[in-house]
């Protein structure tokens, strides 16, 4: 942590990118703490962000106190019961509080009061978020508020929807975990490898959406595939032994290290075959293929891991001339079998093209246009015509990429699409 002297020195930007990093680390922490010991997420969450308001006014001037996190508990219980005193209904709340704690914690501490116990209670916070009594939608709107950080107008702009719808979907979640009488706690041991998987699925949506955006006018939205990196990080911390947790973390890194290339200056996509591999981020891929080969040798295999294995193969190619597509394809058989899907399918087609050309692959698509999920969607159609293309199907291999670039709703996919189309027509 911070002492009170750590911003002294450092320029204006510096100070306050550092500040803001350590709020966004300590919020998850002080809201669990406050939801452990008094209950009432959504006046919690409004106490903390008041906490957090205050330590952003009054920290760069008097320095960062010596336990911050203890500070910001501090004003935030004091905001809390400063609300339930001032209601009309404080007698029908301070009771409920009553109830769950002893008298003594209704007072919140005295400022020279020791600090409270430094117990991180991000990991049981990311689980309340991901409750399975939330819909998925909540479920990644809430942790990217209660457990990110990011503003409900964040979230917003990020998923194309207005502020005031997303503000309602938050207050719903919260008014569920509310009404549903879902406890802050870790879920029983025999729930916990249902509950982590439902986890690590919200937290691969943020980042996917963040990487490759299903609407608007940017391939990418930085602010998510960030936020996902790092809850994973706070994650992996706190898990360091799981294997999933750690594959998760090893293909978001090996996976957004080619994020630099995948752009020109003008937003138009660049596929992976055609960008310059000079321009990807080097110490991520140096993590990511550490992380991933530790994990492989330690961990009981999973889908995760088996994603890293594919993306470290690809990273680890100088050029997509040497990409070793018989490694690519043999860890695609095996993710079919671990963890079945359309998409690992799709991209299944894709190694089984390279390796024992496109008419094999092509094969593997026939299934897909019967299978709801995948039925309809642009990829499919655009792989389609990708492997019409590698076949020599020209006329066919157009009008795919035609319906593809009709199907998305993302501009610079749709873009990139109709340029495949249009080198394609005739004379």
């Amino acid at each position: 942590m911070l002492d009170v002297h750590a911003l002294d020195g450092m320029s204006g930007d510096a100070a306050e990118g550092t500040l803001e990093g350590l709020l966004r680390e300590l919020a998850p922490q002080v809201l669990g703490a406050l939801v452990r010991r008094y209950g009432h997420f959504d006046a919690c969450e409004d106490a903390v962000q008041e906490a957090l308001l205050a330590a952003a006014v009054q920290w760069p001037d008097g320095g960062v106190p010596r336990n911050p996190r203890g500070w910001l508990i501090t004003v935030a219980s004091r905001r809390l019961t400063d609300q339930w005193r001032s209601e009309q209904a404080r007698q029908r709340r301070e009771d409920t509080v009553a109830a769950m704690a002893p008298p003594g914690e209704l007072v919140a501490p005295a400022a020279d009061e020791a600090p409270p116990p430094n117990q991180d209670d991000t990991l049981t916070l990311l689980f309340l978020c991901c409750h399975p009594a939330l819909s998925p939608t909540s479920q990644v709107a809430l942790t990217l508020r209660a457990v990110g950080g990011l503003t409900t107008a964040q979230i917003a702009r990020a998923f194309m929807v207005p502020e005031a719808t997303m503000a309602q979907r938050i207050s719903r979640a919260k008014q569920r975990i509310t009404t549903s009488g879902i406890p802050f706690g870790l879920p029983p041991r025999d729930e916990r490898p249902d509950r982590l998987r439902v986890v690590l699925q919200v937290l691969y949506l943020v980042f996917n959406e963040g990487y490759t955006a299903t609407s608007g006018p940017d391939l990418h939205r930085g602010e998510l595939t960030s936020e996902a990196i790092r809850l994973v990080r706070a994650l992996h911390r706190l898990l360091p032994d799981d294997g999933e947790v750690a594959g998760l973390l090893a293909l978001m890194l090996l996976t957004d290290a080619r994020r630099p290339a995948r752009t020109r200056s003008d937003g138009t996509l660049v596929p992976l075959a055609d960008q310059d591999r000079g321009r990807w981020n080097q110490a991520f891929i140096q993590e990511g293929v550490a992380l991933i080969t530790n994990t492989l040798a330690r961990a009981p295999l999973g889908p995760y891991q088996l994603q890293a294995a594919i993306a470290a193969v690809h990273d680890e190619a100088a050029s997509a001339a040497d990409t070793d597509w018989a490694q690519i394809l043999a860890l695609y058989e095996l993710l079919e079998r671990v963890a079945p899907n359309p998409m690992v399918t799709l991209n299944h087609a894709v190694a089984v093209a390279m390796v024992h050309g496109p008419r094999a692959g092509l094969d593997l698509l026939g299934p897909l246009d019967a299978d709801d999920r995948l039925a309809g969607h642009h990829r499919l159609a655009a792989v389609r015509g990708h492997l019409l293309e590698m076949a020599g199907e020209v006329a066919a291999a157009r009008a795919c990429y035609q319906a593809a670039a009709r199907r998305t709703i993302s501009l610079p996919e749709r873009r990139y699409l109709e340029s495949r189309a249009a080198r394609l027509a005739p004379g």
